[in-house]
């Protein structure tokens, strides 16, 4: 199994592509490792000292690393958990527990539907480039809110991505928009 491993903008994170399918549907953030526990993967790889954040995608995992831990060292420990994990055929989630960001509601007004589909079809699979996810929370009163997962949360270019990419394309699209915040 050969393990690709590309860098993010979010110099704390290294996005991993295994070569196979990680999520069948939707997206797992994990920033503990009690939340880890409905996952085999992430759970064992919380295991490695160092380790502050697990967010699995369709075909690439993205592992967060405290400050205090040094790539170089943390690499090939992250390498051969996916690995053996891959290798042992275990599943990726232990329940069906996944968080795909496009739950539609029933009761979501035309503007909120023209929002999330822009957020699902601009927003996030350019994100997902770069080993992260952005979730739609709410609009209220001009402000639509997102929260930011994978290498994109605590990312030094988040605040420039929402400001500058995010907000301005919704408020192009979306006249009713009127700001982005991160929640």
């Amino acid at each position: 199994m050969f393990i690709q491993t590309e860098n993010t903008p979010n110099p704390a994170t290294l996005k991993f592509l295994p070569g196979c399918n990680v999520m069948e549907t939707g997206t797992a953030n994990f920033t503990s490792v009690d939340e880890a526990a409905i996952s085999p993967l992430a759970h064992n790889l919380f295991a490695t000292p160092g380790i502050t954040g697990v967010f699995l995608g369709a075909d690439f995992i993205t592992i967060t690393k405290s400050e205090d831990k040094d790539w170089d060292l943390l690499k090939p420990l992250v390498l051969g958990s996916i690995m053996d994990h891959f290798q042992s055929g275990r599943p990726v989630m232990s329940e069906a527990s996944t968080t795909d960001g496009s739950a539609d509601d029933a009761e979501d007004d035309s503007i909120t539907r023209q929002i999330k589909e822009l957020i699902d079809t601009r927003v996030r699979p350019a994100v997902a480039q770069d080993g992260g996810d952005i979730i739609y929370k709410g609009f209220e009163e001009g402000v639509v809110y997102l929260h930011m997962q994978g290498a994109c949360a605590g990312c030094p270019s988040s605040t420039a991505t929402l400001k500058h990419g995010i907000e301005n394309m919704l408020r192009y699209y979306v006249p009713e928009v009127e700001e982005v915040r991160a929640v």
